[in-house]
Order: structure tokens, then sequence, then C-alpha cells
């Protein structure tokens, strides 16, 4: 295949778009989960960070290859260039624009930053009362 073809430029399915996320948010969470586990079974707290670590591996080269391609996009079509100055777009530029704005309508990434917010802040509370717990037991 040509690699200026603009199936070049097709969004990732659903299925990996949203099992990205899901790898993103388990491997966040399992972070998060090391204090709370230390604190009951610390035995748990390796193979946990083991997957986090492998997990966000995996999930950050996925990030990485989809903002490699909309740059590279966004480069080979000089789009920055061609809107600042108000030039037509011809059909391949087009093409390559509604893809860049499709593929950041279609991310669950901002749904993903609120759900790792909230376990950081539940997990600061978690680590606090069980330190205290722990403690005065």
């Amino acid at each position: 295949m040509n690699p200026t073809s603009s199936e070049q430029l097709d969004i990732a399915s659903r299925k990996v778009i949203y099992g990205a996320m899901l790898l993103g948010l388990a491997t966040s969470i399992a972070f998060r989960l090391l204090v709370i586990v230390n604190h009951v079974e610390p035995a748990w707290v390796r193979p946990i960070w083991y997957f986090a670590v492998l997990g966000n591996l995996v999930f950050f080269y996925y990030r990485f290859k989809v903002t490699k391609k909309r740059k590279r996009a966004i480069r080979k079509h000089h789009l920055i260039e061609k809107i600042q100055s108000g030039d037509v777009l011809n059909d391949k530029e087009r093409n390559a624009l509604v893809y860049l704005l499709r593929s950041i309508d279609k991310s669950p990434e901002s749904f993903n930053y609120l759900i790792i917010s909230v376990f950081s802040v539940v997990a600061i509370i978690l680590d606090i009362a069980m330190a205290y717990y722990f403690k005065s037991v």
C-alpha cells in the first residue's frame, strides 16, 4: 500500500480506541491501588505494579502512534500554514483535516482524564484513612 494513500488516515476502530482507553484506565487505577493494597495485602504490590507499568507501556505506545499520525498529517499537508493563509484545501488536505477532527472528536481522552482524577482523589483519601486506621489498630 502506498504510504501517502488516504487509507493511512483511517481512525482506529471503536474496539481499539475503547480497548486502549480501558487499558489506560486500568493501569492508572492499578497505580492508585498500590498505596491501598500496601496496607491490606503487601504481597500484591509487585504484581499490580508490573501490570500497571507494562500496561502503561502499551497504552502510551498506542497514544504515541496516534499523536505521531496526527502530526504527520498536519505537516505533510501543511495544514496550519494553509489554514492561516486562507488557501483553498484540495481533497487530500480536506480529508486529512477531517481525519484530524474526527480523531480528536472520537477520542475518549477527556473522560479518561476525569476518571483518573477521581480515582487519584479517592486513592489519597483511602490511603490517609487506612494509614490512620492501621496505625491505631
